[in-house]
């Protein structure tokens, strides 16, 4: 009897490595795949919103996000840039604060789209859809954390647009460990859900 639980337990002791063996693998390739980037000449550049303060001013993490978007125009590498958020809890509209960011920085108002029901990256890519009737991009620069990217492409791909290019944010805080960790659950329900 001591033989056989003895067994069990290795057996589980097993298992649990191979898990986190796993989780580890595929946290380090969400970050070699989000920290480098993969930018070609694309119609649009979408940025995933986030946080804004309390103050009505984009917050840090979101100023790198539009900060590489103004990058990509500026440097001829998108024609249009897509911002895409809800109303977080702070009361603001992300969508309208960061087309307000981008049009500060220079970026003429008719090369903005703004999708301000962009609470998921799931609605985000949806919306996208809707709104690319009226477009018809054919190539898309996604632009958020380097955590986030793998799902956001994962998610575009999905939904049918082939090789979106990525570029993240040259932003990085204590709380992107926990963002990463988060990835690994979202990652695998987005792939089984969507």
């Amino acid at each position: 009897m001591a033989n056989n639980k003895r067994k069990l337990i290795k057996v589980f002791k097993l298992l649990i490595i191979t898990f986190l063996s796993r989780v580890l693998i595929h946290l380090l390739i969400i970050s070699i795949d989000g920290l480098n980037d993969h930018i070609q000449k694309s119609d649009v550049a979408i940025v995933f919103g986030s946080k804004v303060n309390y103050n009505g001013q984009v917050s840090d993490r979101l100023k790198a996000r539009l900060d590489v978007a103004v990058n990509l125009y500026e440097n001829k590498k998108v024609d249009f840039i897509l911002v895409s958020g809800g109303i977080g809890k702070e009361g603001f509209d992300e969508a309208a604060v960061m087309k307000d960011y981008l049009l500060a920085h220079n970026i003429e108002d008719s090369l903005i789209i703004v999708d301000n029901q962009g609470y998921t990256t799931y609605q985000t890519a949806t919306n996208f859809i809707a709104i690319n009737k009226n477009y018809h991009f054919t190539s898309a620069v996604l632009v958020s954390q380097f955590f986030h990217l793998s799902r956001c492409k994962l998610i575009f791909r999905q939904l049918g647009i082939k090789k979106p290019g990525s570029a993240h944010a040259r932003f990085f805080e204590w709380r992107d460990f926990y963002s990463l960790l988060r990835e690994f659950p979202a990652f695998y329900f987005y792939l089984l859900t969507y």
